[in-house]
């Protein structure tokens, strides 16, 4: 028997929750297929069979907490060659001498399949639940076939019968006053980041409003020919970025770090941009930001926000940022206080762009207006200094030429 462990999770990930088994006790698997996904708090781990065989034991049920090196299951990588091997000896026995006549009407073929030996992302697998979507009958286009949050989406959602959400801590049966539910690895992780986060630095958070007429405009002018000469859609975030690399520069300690008694100085960006992902919000990094123009950071940014969305988000992708981004104006949020991505030091906030009134010239004009925050660490930044870095990126956005000649 070939026992089935937990991979390596990453660095400084040592646990993980078994999320869901995609194959069930005496299915015969090929080399690659995936057995079974876990869920750290971080990242959907895949772990694949590493021989063909059948998977004769699974030891850890779903929800289980694991650790790495704990055994999953057990595969008998002997079980397809001998089930093979006795098929084929059969048929030679029963052979008859001579040909037989053909049959007169010949059965249909075995229905291939169905979603218990499809390879699919947890991503597609969910959206697949609640949009009532058989995801056996869907074509990967993902690597090997493997079938992905695009693919479902695509697909029509009358299959069979749909099967209504069921939001989170809302599975409650008719007469239930309450319900319970365990905390996932992820769930448990993001909670006490937070807490880390309240607990371990001086939280302090200014605001300013910007005003988005130039931005608005620049965006609809050039919108068509960048997502037809380079295939990306040009939103407002590639913008902030290269906003916020050139205020950190004139600003570093906002993108610095703490160590003991040492402030450790940053002189690169590595810019998170949190995204609310099915498992929850993860804050995934684009490298050396403050190096890349508005396309390839657009490009960038929609490729990392989509793994995040397919739950195939690497730790490259999760380690090593320095300042971090978040947009709760994606979801109406008007204005909000972020909390530190610890242990960075400070965290823009974007909001709703809304239509107000403002006083322009000592007349009142309607203007596309949108709060921004900065959340700090006031054990060394200064006050000073975070307003002045929070009215930089005003004065960038507001005026987006400027990010041009600097």
């Amino acid at each position: 028997m070939l026992p089935i462990k937990v991979p390596p999770l990453g660095e400084s990930i040592v646990e993980a929750t078994v999320s869901r088994w995609l194959k069930k006790e005496g299915d015969a698997v090929a080399a690659g297929d995936t057995l079974v996904d876990l869920e750290t708090d971080k990242i959907t781990v895949e772990v694949p069979a590493l021989k063909p065989g059948v998977l004769t034991k699974r030891t850890k049920a779903e929800g289980e907490v694991v650790h790495v090196d704990d055994i999953l299951g057990e595969l008998d990588e002997t079980a397809v060659a001998a089930t093979v091997g006795a098929a084929a000896a059969t048929a030679a026995t029963a052979a008859p001498s001579a040909p037989a006549a053909p049959s007169r009407a010949a059965s249909p073929p075995a229905a291939p399949a169905q979603s218990e030996s499809t390879k699919s992302s947890p991503a597609a697998r969910k959206i697949a639940d609640e949009r009532g979507i058989d995801i056996a009958a869907i074509a990967g286009t993902g690597r090997g076939g493997v079938v992905s949050k695009p693919d479902v989406l695509a697909a029509p959602t009358q299959q069979r019968p749909a099967v209504p959400p069921q939001p989170r801590g809302n599975g409650a049966t008719p007469g239930e006053r309450e319900t319970r539910e365990k905390m996932t690895t992820r769930r448990k992780r993001i909670a006490e980041n937070l807490l880390q986060s309240q607990h371990a630095t001086a939280h302090l958070t200014t605001f300013n409003e910007i005003d988005m007429s130039a931005i608005n405009a620049l965006r609809e002018k050039y919108k068509e020919k960048v997502e037809k000469e380079h295939g990306v859609k040009l939103t407002f975030m590639p913008f902030f970025v290269r906003a916020a690399c050139q205020a950190l520069k004139q600003f570093p300690m906002v993108n610095s770090q703490i160590d003991g008694d040492t402030i450790v100085y940053k002189h690169y960006v590595n810019m998170g941009i949190a995204v609310a992902s099915d498992q929850g919000l993860v804050v995934p990094n684009i490298k050396d930001a403050d190096q890349k123009g508005t396309i390839d950071l657009s490009r960038e940014i929609s490729e990392v926000a989509k793994r995040a969305r397919d739950g195939k988000l690497t730790m490259d992708d999760l380690t090593g940022g320095t300042f971090t981004i978040t947009n709760g104006g994606v979801f109406g949020s008007l204005v909000s206080t972020p909390i530190i991505n610890y242990p960075q030091v400070g965290i823009l906030g974007l909001h709703k762009t809304q239509d107000r009134p403002v006083a322009v010239n000592g007349e009142v004009k309607i203007r596309p207006m949108m709060y921004i925050a900065l959340s700090y660490d006031h054990r060394i930044v200064d006050g000073q200094q975070a307003v002045l870095f929070l009215v930089r990126i005003k004065e960038l956005v507001e005026d987006p030429a400027a990010m041009l000649i600097e």
